[in-house]
């Protein structure tokens, strides 16, 4: 399957979910904890790796990482 990396990226919510954990004023490995806590298994290097860009994120876990940070999958996505 060929990934489109448009601007060199593989997601478009990583800026997003960086702005809004860096507010929330916790760290990337309180936000994979708190992500396990809710039952996904996700580490802090692939936290790091979202918000640089260097993976994809799935729909799925849109709405874990917005429940984790107090934002919603729409601000995550850019449309609010």
């Amino acid at each position: 399957m060929k990934i489109y990396r448009p601007e060199g990226r593989c997601n478009i919510s990583g800026e997003r979910v960086r702005a809004a954990r860096e507010r929330a004023g916790i760290s990337q490995e309180r936000l994979a904890y708190k992500i396990q806590i809710a039952g996904l298994d996700i580490t802090q290097k692939a936290i790091s790796r979202i918000e640089t860009g260097d993976r994809i994120v799935a729909d799925y876990e849109l709405e874990y990482l917005a429940d984790a940070i107090g934002v919603t999958i729409y601000y995550l996505l850019g449309k609010e």
